[in-house]
């Protein structure tokens, strides 16, 4: 199976149209159609159901999206820290949420600097859920995550620790002398909106927010409340009031990395981030 087939295959299957993936892919459509088919004998199945208006999934075809799209990251991945070691940029790149599990990280990053042979760590702080993408597609040599926020499929991961969560108000506001809060209690507030994996934010009334940074901010303006894990409280200004949700899922931060890593620095960096 040709990488090429993969991508001219993700992109249709992506798109559910010949004509928009031709135009994604940069090509015509007709020698498209022929990879597809091309692709289907060699696999011997029907990947897709094609009709005048769409392109549908067969049962195959959503197993090898899957597995495509996987094996599609593997190879940008290696082909991204190839061009980073032969380039001379940074050893290690580590990906973590901005504004979260700030402590940990800082941590982290002091025990692994007083290790023997330490190299250079390139910290990038992102935006919610684009940890994940960073390290599959090779930006990222190692990420912290978290559970149940962020799917850890496919890495080795090591956890780290484990928190509840409380709502962040405004002081002042009804709620904040309260010393425990429910699920129900905020089921009515306009909790703030996150970007999905595609940058797009769902229809709500609660504003759109794009890091905890800037949540904090509108959090403390008075214009938004949210349910975020317990460590956000670092740093927590005087105008803001945290108050535990009993009943919120519990979070579980870990460390996680590819799972073919034979990178001498990743090994020693997650055993540090275990003992921290």
């Amino acid at each position: 199976m040709e990488t090429r087939e993969l991508r001219y295959f993700v992109a249709v299957a992506e798109e559910r149209h010949f004509g928009r993936a031709a135009e994604r892919l940069g090509i015509a459509q007709p020698p498209l159609s022929r990879a597809i088919q091309q692709l289907e004998r060699r696999v011997g199945a029907r990947l897709l159901e094609r009709t005048s208006r769409e392109v549908r999934l067969t049962g195959a075809g959503a197993v090898l999206l899957a597995e495509g799209r996987a094996a599609l990251d593997a190879v940008d991945a290696a082909e991204r820290r190839t061009r980073r070691a032969a380039g001379g940029g940074p050893e290690l790149v580590l990906v973590a949420k901005a504004g979260a599990s700030e402590e940990l990280l800082a941590k982290i990053l002091a025990a692994y600097a007083a290790e023997p042979g330490a190299v250079e760590v390139d910290v990038q702080l992102c935006g919610p859920g684009q940890q994940e993408r960073l390290l599959r597609d090779g930006r990222a040599d190692v990420a912290l995550l978290h559970r149940p926020f962020d799917s850890t499929a496919g890495f080795d991961t090591e956890d780290l620790a484990t928190e509840g969560q409380s709502l962040f108000l405004p002081a002042g506001h009804p709620l904040s002398t309260r010393s425990r809060l429910r699920l129900a209690d905020v089921a009515d507030m306009p909790l703030p909106r996150w970007p999905g994996p595609d940058g797009t934010y769902a229809d709500g009334p609660g504003p759109q927010v794009r890091d905890t940074m800037q949540l904090r901010q509108l959090v403390s303006l008075g214009r938004a409340t949210a349910v975020l894990p317990d460590s956000a409280r670092h740093g927590l200004a005087d105008d803001i009031v945290a108050v535990p949700v009993v009943d919120a899922p519990r979070v579980t931060t870990v460390v996680a990395w590819p799972p073919h890593s034979r990178s001498r620095a990743v090994a020693d960096l997650v055993r540090c981030a275990a003992r921290s």
